[in-house]
């Protein structure tokens, strides 16, 4: 990949990561070529399509309104991708799976995968510790939803 591409590529990855921080998912949305589809792993969700994904971003920041990344570090993996490895941080003030805020912090180390063309991203694929979030969030009684046992 030449290295004007792989610039434009890195500056469309903190454009995507500082409006999901904003709450400026119009702006986020803009981040992708044609239909943007992110994929919680751990969950086994996809969101795909602008309104799927405007939807997961709402009720995400709707839980957590201070949920933002740090220690950012991209890994260019080949042609087409680019893996970013983060701390994921945010706090439950608001409903989260029906149920009221805890006011409980997390702090979970997160892999997400972003897959181009061209200047702009076509997926988003992330991976982190649903089971560690929940419960540093004291709500450990949704780790069965995870398939996870709290004993």
């Amino acid at each position: 990949m030449d290295e004007d591409l792989r610039a434009r590529r890195l500056a469309v990855l903190d454009e995507h990561f500082v409006s999901e921080v904003e709450h400026d998912f119009e702006r986020t949305l803009a981040t992708f070529a044609g239909v943007p589809r992110y994929e919680i792993v751990p969950l086994g969700q996809v969101h795909e399509g602008d309104e799927a994904v405007l939807a997961y971003h709402r009720g995400q920041r709707a839980a957590f309104p201070d949920q933002h990344q740090e220690n950012v570090r991209h890994h260019v993996a080949d042609d087409d991708t680019i893996v970013s490895e983060f701390d994921l941080v945010g706090t439950n003030t608001g409903e989260f799976l029906g149920l009221p805020p805890t006011g409980g912090a997390f702090r979970v180390p997160t892999v997400a995968v972003f897959t181009f063309d061209g200047d702009r991203i076509t997926n988003e694929r992330v991976y982190l510790d649903a089971a560690t979030l929940v419960v540093q969030i004291g709500r450990p009684e949704l780790l069965g939803l995870l398939g996870v046992s709290a004993g």
